[in-house]
């Protein structure tokens, strides 16, 4: 079939296999670009792979490493008239460039938060590998459905106490525009800290400790974001901030269980980027796009491959991870730099449709956003007739 962008809201309905597996290998590029990470992890586990921040960890350590990689994630395979999610035609590319380059590459497809996909993990790591030496956790999802109780919490993104009007950026017309959210209500902030949280993050440590599949050393690290004041009300301050505190909390507690093994829990706050998750959130994607505009004028901007393999090569492996106050490793640092923050403030206040070209990049923003699902990369021939049901080397047919 041909296989052309169809976007709905803020998704994209199609992947195209090519374009993907041209982003997975402009990613290696840039990692191979830097050469090797010396005493950088040699098997690892990556929790939610198979997109932004989750696969940009699998490739980084893999490429940056030469680690062995399991991957797990919960994607859509396609079909002769239906694309798969572009996680899936993702990890295809990273498994056969991984088998090119002779390194161990494994993936499992289903529900993370299921005790039965954690046991068919661990059931793998020891029998190829016998212990992983670096744990990335890296789900987002809308909901979860408790392993112990069956019960589906979902997910909401809401200010506390009060609603939220302010500034947001239609990515469908390019339109400045105000938005208004509601505050949270009822258990929304438990059910959100059950979903977001690092509930699950504990359970899979505490499955893999148990198996004894973690490696003495072992680090394990889970992703977040803090980003600036004008974020605050519907992030940091808001019902998605209050998972985050969750997993601050569960890191603390990680380093306790971990420290038998001389083993160390992190979170690390990354760099406001454009993937499948925070172009979802409200006022963030014009934030977004005023951001890119100043950071590549600088020379600073990085995407998810630079970030991830900053976070390997300079923090967790380097001997010096710098952490800030509250013990989190911190690769928005270039981002949160204080001159920067105070011209995307002035410049906040005044962006408006007219000047939009002018102050930000939403012609990047578009950009990226079509490169998550293979679209928009040179060298592909969008005209030609593509297979969309291409399977994963390593899952069954």
């Amino acid at each position: 079939m041909i296989i052309a962008p169809k976007i709905r809201g803020f998704i994209c309905t199609t992947a195209h296999p090519e374009g993907c597996a041209k982003q997975v290998a402009e990613q290696i590029a840039v990692v191979k670009s830097r050469g090797l990470i010396e005493n950088g992890p040699k098997k690892v586990l990556v929790i939610g792979s198979s997109t932004g921040y989750g696969l940009s960890s699998r490739i980084a350590a893999a490429f940056g490493s030469n680690a062995a990689t399991i991957g797990v994630f919960f994607e859509r395979p396609g079909e002769a008239d239906r694309t798969a999610t572009a996680g899936w035609y993702n990890t295809r590319a990273f498994e056969q460039e991984a088998a090119a380059a002779g390194l161990y590459a494994r993936s499992f497809n289903g529900d993370a938060y299921s005790d039965p996909v954690k046991a068919e993990v661990i059931a793998a790591i020891k029998a190829d590998l016998g212990q992983v030496d670096l744990v990335i956790y890296s789900l987002a999802s809308p909901r979860r459905t408790d392993p112990q109780t069956g019960e589906v919490y979902k997910s909401v993104l809401k200010p506390i106490g009060q609603r939220y009007t302010n500034k947001n950026l239609n990515t469908g017309t390019g339109v400045v525009n105000e938005v208004t959210i509601e505050p949270a209500e009822g258990d929304d902030i438990e059910q959100t800290v059950a979903v977001m949280g690092g509930q699950d993050w504990e359970l899979w440590t505490d499955a893999l400790l148990a198996a004894g599949v973690l490696a003495n050393g072992v680090q394990t690290v889970a992703y977040s974001y803090i980003g600036p004041e004008v974020t605050w009300p519907i992030y940091k301050n808001g019902t998605i901030g209050r998972a985050k505190e969750d997993l601050e909390r569960v890191q603390r507690v990680l380093d306790t269980k971990l420290a038998p093994l001389q083993g160390k829990a992190w979170v690390s706050v990354n760099k406001a980027l454009v993937t499948q998750a925070s172009s979802a959130i409200p006022v963030v994607p014009l934030y977004i796009s005023l951001l890119y505009k100043a950071m590549k004028a600088q020379g600073t901007h990085e995407d998810c491959i630079e970030q991830m393999d900053r976070l390997l090569r300079d923090r967790l492996y380097s001997g010096n991870p710098q952490p800030d106050e509250a013990g989190r490793i911190r690769v928005d640092d270039w981002e949160m730099e204080p001159a920067l923050q105070a011209l995307l403030a002035k410049y906040w206040q005044e962006v408006n449709t007219e000047n939009l070209a002018q102050l930000g990049d939403f012609d990047g923003y578009q950009s990226s956003f079509l490169r998550l699902f293979g679209f928009g990369l040179s060298g592909v021939d969008y005209s030609a007739d593509t297979d969309p049901g291409v399977g994963i080397p390593s899952l069954p047919q």
